[in-house]
């Protein structure tokens, strides 16, 4: 990884550690896959401080910019695959 994450400085230590997580899962499904819950989860507690849709595009678009890692695809199969999948992309 030779990037940095797209964070915001508002956010507080504990906001900054939940939202790299969802980053890091999204990574997980593209390199060997994540557990379907897992990354709902983490989803979950990122849109938790992220609530604004406009907000969650911006950062996920600048994550895929510098990662290459699309967000957006990686929940898009989460959201329509089934309990105890596992996400791979």
């Amino acid at each position: 990884m030779d990037y940095q994450y797209p964070i915001s400085y508002d956010w507080t230590t504990d906001e900054t550690v939940e939202v790299i997580q969802f980053y890091t899962s999204v990574e997980k499904a593209y390199e060997k896959g994540i557990d379907r819950e897992v990354l709902m989860a983490t989803y979950k507690q990122f849109k938790s401080i992220v609530p604004s849709i406009a907000e969650e595009k911006k950062l996920c678009n600048e994550l895929e910019e510098i990662s290459g890692y699309s967000a957006y695809r990686v929940m898009q199969k989460a959201k329509n695959g089934a309990p105890g999948d596992k996400i791979k992309m």
